[in-house]
C-alpha cells in the first residue's frame, strides 16, 4: 500500500511540475527536441536509401558501358572486319582513296 501511495505521489508531483509555469516550457522544449531528433533521423535514413539507390544505378550503368564496349570491340575486330570485306567483295583501298583527316 505504501508503494502505491509513493507512486501516486510521484505522478502527482510530476504532473504538477510538468504543467506548472516553470516546468511547462521545459517539458515543451524537450518534446520539440525529441520530435526534431526523430524527424532528422528519418530524413537521414531516407537520404541513405537514395544514395544507395544512386550508387546501384551508377554501378549498373558502368556494367552496361563495359558490355557495350566489349560488343563494339568484337564488332570492330580485325577478323570480323575481314569477314565483312569478304562478304561484300571489298578490297584494300588504293593510295589515292585514302584521305587523312586531322
Amino acid at each position: 500500500m505504501a508503494l502505491k501511495k509513493k507512486k501516486d505521489n510521484f505522478f502527482i508531483f510530476a504532473k504538477e511540475a510538468a504543467f506548472s509555469i516553470q516546468g511547462f516550457p521545459l517539458v515543451l522544449s524537450f518534446t520539440i527536441l525529441g520530435i526534431l531528433f526523430v524527424l532528422f533521423r528519418m530524413k537521414s535514413v531516407e537520404l541513405d536509401y537514395k544514395i544507395t539507390d544512386a550508387e546501384n544505378k551508377s554501378e549498373d550503368a558502368n556494367n552496361e558501358n563495359k558490355d557495350l564496349k566489349a560488343t563494339r570491340a568484337g564488332l570492330l575486330s580485325v577478323n570480323n572486319l575481314r569477314s565483312y570485306a569478304k562478304k561484300y567483295n571489298l578490297s584494300q583501298p588504293g593510295q589515292e582513296q585514302i584521305i587523312m583527316v586531322r
